[in-house]
């Protein structure tokens, strides 16, 4: 019995699929067929296969991965002793590194617009038996989707992604006689010596978007030959620093975008010379820190759009005279007059709980969120980047940004926590975690702010240590995740946490483990 079968994913619809991926293969005069797998990190592992014979062969029985890549680290150092008794006993499934099979999606086939005679499929990770890993960070979305759904809704996200582009000097894969050093040969590897791309703080400047024309076109060509919605490409704040914003879409496919494009536009920049990076803050004098702005909003099951508040309703507990004054937001919008503090103004019933449930988990979210160490110099003084866990009216310092409002069919909330590095899968999952407590309790935010950054607000963790204690400690995050899932995503980054604690220049370990990779 083949894979599919065993994985109850076998289909007369998927056969006419994978049929009609070998035929585009061969029309196309592909050498190659890469199957990648979004690990842990938000990478793609895979395997390429060559051969029409192997593509067949891979598309109904899969193709075999060490199940070791699931517990690895960013340096990849597996962080679960896979050869201790007992050290597996809580994920099922896993053995002293034994295999996963993985299965092509063919619904994703498509050809590389860098690669020449190349084509790519995105796979699932199953056990031999057809059961599902648990620990596979694609599926935990699927999985809290699904629970929304069955409470009545979709989750719709649109993409805003910051990062940086610099020009490579030197690679520094140059072969050197040992030295007593270990710069050579170090695990992770030495990041490339690099020069910048724009000068930087010239905000949005036409002019520095025509110097950079040669590296932007390269991540134009390359997101639009993968089919993502890309809407603009901007030039930020800091040097070398660079936006792209994406239309919105279902939540799965808005992460499978946000992994296309990342990959994707590293690959293809690194083959002309440029190094992208969707580390917060690069290792670099001057450079500023990237976030990942996740504009969301949730559907009905009839397609309506479910944030925007059906009509006005004063609130009975503010003073009368700051009931009557208009917010300057709602002023400036041409919305009805309104209190700016007051969700439910700018948000129908589900939207005001789903914020509130983002508020109530915003602690342990940060985690999954900003999953890197390096994240965390961007919650401590950065511009316009959150510092608490407040909401706000328009308002670009707050962690929740609350935009549009009665009659505005674009009505949404606006994450500002998380950096581009995180996992989208397991980013995306958190807010459907939180949102769904907040919907089933009918949770109550707080005030909306015009303060973002007072320090009577509640503030977000400062560490990853801090952030990974307060997942720890959130029940309903780590009920959600599924208990495999934390135990290895807590497990991995603290390992992560050890060895830099262990490093003496914790400058240089960041370098390595994040700028050179990520």
């Amino acid at each position: 019995m083949s894979l599919a079968r065993r994985c109850g994913v076998h289909s007369a619809a998927r056969e006419a699929a994978c049929a009609a991926v070998r035929q585009q293969a061969q029309a196309a005069g592909l050498q190659q067929v890469r199957v990648a797998w979004p690990d842990l990190h938000g990478s793609h592992r895979g395997k390429t296969l060559v051969g029409e014979a192997a593509l067949a062969d891979a598309l109904q029985d899969g193709i075999g991965m060490v199940s070791t890549l699931l517990l690895k680290d960013t340096a990849d150092r597996t962080a679960v002793p896979v050869f201790e008794a007992g050290a597996l006993a809580q994920l099922p499934g896993f053995g002293a590194a034994n295999n996963v099979l993985l299965l092509p999606d063919p619904a994703s086939f498509t050809v590389l617009p860098w690669a020449p005679h190349t084509g790519w499929l995105r796979a699932d990770a199953w056990w031999p038996d057809g059961s599902p890993v648990a620990t596979c960070p694609r599926r935990v979305l699927q999985r809290a989707l699904a629970e929304l759904a069955a409470a009545g809704y979709s989750l719709r996200c649109g993409l805003e992604v910051e990062f940086h582009i610099h020009r490579v000097v030197d690679d520094g894969l140059a072969a050197e006689l040992a030295t007593g050093s270990d710069a050579a040969g170090a695990w992770p590897a030495q990041p490339p010596t690099l020069r910048h791309t724009h000068a930087g703080w010239h905000l949005l400047a036409e002019a520095t978007a025509d110097a950079c024309e040669a590296p932007l076109h390269i991540v134009r060509h390359t997101a639009l030959g993968l089919g993502l919605p890309l809407r603009s490409l901007e030039i930020e704040m800091g040097p070398s620093q660079f936006e792209a914003v994406f239309a919105p879409t279902d939540a799965l496919t808005a992460a499978d975008q946000m992994l296309a494009f990342r990959n994707g536009v590293r690959q293809a920049l690194r083959r002309a010379g440029y190094q992208a990076s969707f580390m917060a803050r690069p290792p670099l004098a001057g450079s500023v820190a990237s976030g990942w702005h996740l504009h969301q909003s949730l559907l009905r099951a009839d397609g309506s759009a479910a944030f925007p508040p059906a009509a006005q309703a004063a609130s009975p507990s503010a003073p009368a005279a700051q009931a009557a004054a208009p917010s300057a937001a709602a002023a400036q919008a041409g919305l009805p007059s309104a209190p700016a503090h007051d969700a439910r103004h700018w948000l129908s019933a589900p939207g005001v709980h789903w914020l509130a449930g983002l508020l109530a988990h915003a602690r342990g979210m940060a985690a999954l969120c900003a999953p890197s160490i390096n994240a965390y110099v961007r919650y401590q003084g950065g511009v316009m980047a959150p510092r608490a866990a407040v909401w706000g009216r328009d308002n670009r310092g707050a962690m929740l940004r609350v935009v549009g409002g009665p009659g505005d069919a674009a009505t949404r909330i606006e994450n500002r926590l998380p950096e581009p590095l995180a996992n989208p899968y397991l980013m995306l999952a958190a807010q459907v975690f939180a949102g769904l407590h907040g919907l089933r309790a009918a949770l109550q935010p707080p005030p909306g702010t015009e303060t973002p950054y007072d320090a009577a607000h509640p503030a977000l963790p400062t560490s990853l240590a801090e952030a990974l204690q307060a997942l720890a400690d959130d029940p309903v995050l780590l009920q959600g995740l599924g208990a495999p899932m934390a135990q290895v995503f807590l497990a991995v980054r603290r390992q992560e946490l050890a060895r830099h604690a262990a490093a003496e220049d914790k400058a240089q370990w960041e370098a390595r483990e994040y700028f050179g990779r990520y």
